[in-house]
């Protein structure tokens, strides 16, 4: 495997566009594109302050920089790099700027949530959405782009407005029966919104776009509830993680409990694959008294080692002193064929479990190095990819590749 050279960049600023034709970086108050295929820097733009987070418009012809600390954004765009767009919220602050699906909106949400501000690049309007709850969780559109699902709080009631995106018109405006809702996100086929209570309440919704609620879904009362929620890509399941280590997978039809699967840290099944990453350092040649070389960045190298069962996953306890304990399924993500389904449970950062949606079973467990960061499904030759960013490294990124055969279970490329 080759190695490019390295490039400085700040608070891991570094991104590819949707259509993998650029990468950009950013070092402070500097953004770098390049090529891919290259790696030559094709624009270089030099924003006003240090910039905290850059994201790509959908069809990769503009580039958002977001200044939280200012209170302004700067779009810039590839193709025209004399064309500029600067964006300021002035005295509301700013805690939040993203695209709209179309990639010629941005939206910023003001400091406190005051409001959500809608900034045409193509005529220059500006729409305002207020009483906005959140603009994290609570904030999801359609898979087409059409529609925008909106959690607000009017007269102390937790509300769900549904927009048409292309005129940012409100359609819709319906009451939800939650005490704090936390989140919300349509289904792919756009039909259903899920709605999420606070992880006080173990309490979920389904709702469609005219406000009709289809169920209420309730595991367990008096401990703490649901912390990730995500769709598989057909829309037929709905994998529900919550803070007792356990996913829930709910069907489409009747929206009721299909299967658990529970998070434990010693693995006694057979049918289960575990593979464990083990490192190896190369040794450095040494005089009497000093070392003659010190070891390239990429000297460290790993391969995985099959495990039999029993197996003990490191696990850590959660301090009951500390609020946001780090326990329960934090991190959750389908296949794109559906087949399979990632998860990470908060308290063994170091293992990820993949369970199959066929046989709705433990499948594979990957015990990594080091705590895992993030990982990312996404779509080739090969049922399931997970990228994964070593702690220990901050510029270390290792992508993992995951081949399921009936005869050949699991081949791992680093």
């Amino acid at each position: 495997m080759n190695f490019s050279e390295l490039f400085k960049q700040s608070q891991f600023h570094c991104k590819f566009s949707p259509d993998g034709q650029y990468v950009v970086t950013c070092v402070s108050y500097k953004v770098i594109v390049r090529s891919v295929d290259t790696l030559q820097i094709l624009r270089l733009y030099t924003c006003l302050d240090a910039v905290q987070n850059i994201e790509w418009s959908s069809d990769s012809a503009f580039l958002l920089c977001a200044m939280y600390k200012r209170g302004i954004c700067q779009v810039w765009s590839v193709e025209h790099p004399d064309w500029t767009c600067k964006i300021d919220e002035g005295s509301a602050g700013l805690t939040h700027a993203q695209w709209s699906p179309d990639g010629r909106h941005v939206l910023t949400t003001a400091s406190f949530n005051l409001r959500i501000t809608v900034w045409s690049l193509v005529n220059k309007s500006i729409s305002y959405i207020r009483y906005v709850k959140n603009s994290k969780d609570c904030l999801s559109f359609t898979d087409n782009g059409k529609y925008l699902a909106l959690a607000e709080s009017r007269k102390c009631r937790d509300c769900v407005s549904i927009f048409e995106v292309e005129s940012w018109q409100l359609l819709k405006l319906f009451e939800t029966d939650t005490e704090d809702l936390s989140g919300l996100k349509w289904s792919p086929d756009g039909r259903v919104i899920c709605v999420w209570d606070h992880c006080l309440w173990y309490k979920l919704l389904i709702y469609t776009m005219d406000g009709r609620c289809l169920t209420t879904y309730k595991a367990y009362d008096w401990a703490l509830g649901v912390k990730r929620v995500t769709w598989s890509p057909t829309s037929q399941f709905l994998a529900v993680g919550s803070y007792d280590q356990k996913v829930r997978i709910l069907n489409h039809i009747t929206w009721k409990s299909i299967s658990e699967f529970s998070h434990i840290s010693n693995i006694q099944s057979t049918n289960a694959v575990v593979y464990s990453e083990s490192e190896t350092k190369p040794s450095l040649p040494r005089t009497e008294n000093t070392l003659i070389a010190s070891p390239p960045i990429f000297s460290t190298q790993s391969k995985y080692e099959f495990l039999s069962p029993p197996i003990q996953i490191p696990s850590v306890q959660p301090d009951p002193e500390k609020p946001n304990p780090k326990i329960g399924v934090g991190w959750l993500e389908f296949s794109p064929d559906n087949k399979f389904l990632a998860t990470i449970d908060d308290s063994m950062k170091t293992a990820v479990h993949i369970w199959s949606m066929l046989k709705l079973s433990l499948y594979v467990v990957l015990l990594q190095a080091s705590p895992i960061k993030c990982g990312t499904p996404i779509h080739l030759d090969w049922h399931c990819v997970l990228e994964m960013i070593n702690s220990t490294f901050g510029l270390h990124l290792g992508l993992y590749l995951c081949k399921f055969q009936s005869a050949q279970r699991s081949t791992f490329i680093h």
